[in-house]
């Protein structure tokens, strides 16, 4: 009976082990295929593998490390889905971390981006950064303004591309931050030019400032200056026409109500405020902008970027691209120099710059002959001394020769227009027309024996030339000081 109990209880311990292994068994196929399909599926996508890697290497600190990561998945995986995010992840590590020859390459990257993926929503913001790194980079108005001139045109594009991204506002803020240096920089130059007295070097500058930078905090100062240059250059109209424009697009200015009474001296109507610029201006004015402590006026000569508080908070910023002409001087045929900031249109010219002084002919003004005059400062051509006695000599020269002469109307005549005609196109003309009979044409006058011994000798001619040009330009300096001394202009 004992040995039948004994038997029975092994059975069922038995029994009892062999469920509970089998339960184990069960349980660990369960949760085998849970981990073998993850392998399955990782085998298809191990590019995202390597740029999570790489974002988190990045998201770090480990800049370096992230970027050979997503450069191997995107020579690994050309065909990735991740192959955008991939090259886009790259610029903007390069952005984050900064410097000189980072934000270099970020630029690089950046466009090379918008080049491979131009219709993608994300190149918008690449275009943004690409203007950002150069922002990033701006200098004073008084140092280079490269970055400067970059960063403007990389903004203008982009609102040209994007008018309607979400991210426009930002990019119109910034770039009438950069239109703001660059036109602080050219009122710097016109301005010292303006107090020197070289006006037209100042007109030059002050131009610029006022047609293409319209939002600029000093523009109605650049418009007083320029008015005032014209006005005491003799060109009324055109300084009336400066005046004009600081009672119309800027009626909030200081210098509104002078422009007013300069414009009722001169006899011209006085126009009516723009109300658009007198909502912006109001606006302007409501703006908190701060105020410069004694610490940060102290402390600006050991700051590098430039100081953005004065720039205009509304207004659309200009759009256009800058002229290569612009701010330089344009040589016209006839002697004359128009500046090239002011465009021209039409029937509309560019202003010049002259100085007038009593007594004396107006700088570039046509004669009455219709020849404009030469420039100031320019060289008067060398030309011989008239000969009457060669000419004379040259008239006869037909009459003694023989009758292979050739006829009147064979002789060089003066081009209309032109001033008297040199002692060598006689003496020439002269020797084409009888070449045989040179001497018995210059035994007919004594004064054509002179002209031959000038052609004999040209050497001294030219010594003699040279020797009144000096006289010429000696006299023509000291006409200039004196003038200077009495006009400062």
């Amino acid at each position: 009976m004992r040995r039948i109990l004994i038997f029975a209880l092994g059975i069922v311990f038995c029994l009892t082990a062999s469920a509970a292994n089998g339960q184990k068994s069960s349980k660990r196929r369960k949760k085998h295929p849970k981990q073998e399909t993850p392998a399955t599926e990782n085998t298809n996508a191990p590019d995202k593998e390597l740029y999570d890697r790489a974002l988190g290497d990045i998201k770090h600190g480990r800049q370096e490390v992230g970027r050979l990561t997503l450069q191997t998945l995107i020579n690994t995986y050309p065909d990735s889905e991740f192959l955008a995010d991939a090259k886009l992840a790259i610029a903007d590590s390069y952005y984050k971390e900064g410097g000189k020859a980072n934000l270099t390459q970020a630029i690089s990257s950046y466009k090379d981006f918008i080049v491979f993926f131009p219709f993608l929503p994300k190149a918008a913001s690449a275009q943004l950064q690409v203007a950002m790194a150069h922002y990033k980079q701006l200098e004073k108005p008084d140092r280079d303004r490269s970055e400067a001139r970059a960063a403007e045109d990389e903004f203008q594009t982009f609102l040209q591309k994007y008018p309607n991204d979400p991210l426009a506002p930002q990019a119109e803020q910034r770039l009438r931050d950069v239109q703001e240096l660059l036109a602080e920089g050219d009122y710097r130059i016109g301005y010292y030019y303006y107090v020197k007295g070289s006006y037209r070097a100042a007109a030059g500058r002050l131009i610029t400032v006022s047609n293409r930078y319209p939002l600029y905090s000093r523009s109605d100062r650049a418009l007083w200056m320029l008015a005032n240059i014209f006005e005491k250059s003799e060109k009324k109209d055109i300084a009336a026409t400066y005046y004009a424009r600081i009672v119309k697009e800027y009626p909030l200015s200081g210098t509104v109500g002078e422009a007013k009474k300069k414009l009722a001296a001169l006899g011209k109507p006085i126009p009516q405020p723009d109300p658009v610029a007198v909502a912006r201006m109001h606006k302007e004015q409501s703006v908190d902008r701060g105020r410069a402590t004694i610490v940060h006026k102290a402390t600006g000569i050991l700051r590098t970027g430039p100081d953005v508080r004065t720039a205009a908070r509304f207004g659309s910023p200009n759009l256009q691209p800058e002229s290569e002409a612009a701010g330089v001087d344009i040589l016209t045929p006839g002697g004359q120099t128009t500046l090239g900031a002011a465009p021209t249109s039409g029937n509309v010219t560019a202003p010049v710059v002259e100085v007038v002084t009593p007594g004396v002919k107006t700088e570039g003004a046509a004669d009455s002959s219709g020849e404009a005059a030469p420039p100031p400062g320019s060289q008067p051509p060398v030309t011989n001394p008239p000969a009457t006695a060669s000419d004379s000599g040259s008239a006869d020269a037909p009459k003694a020769g023989d009758s292979g002469a050739a006829p009147p109307d064979a002789a060089v005549k003066p081009e209309s227009g032109t001033g008297a005609r040199p002692a060598g196109t006689a003496a020439d003309s002269a020797a084409k027309a009888d070449p045989a009979g040179g001497d018995s044409a210059a035994k007919t006058d004594g004064g054509s024996g002179d002209a031959s011994a000038q052609s004999k000798d040209p050497h001294q001619t030219d010594d003699k030339s040279q020797a009144a040009d000096k006289k010429k330009k000696e006299s023509t300096s000291k006409k200039k000081k004196g003038l200077k001394k009495v006009i400062p202009w």
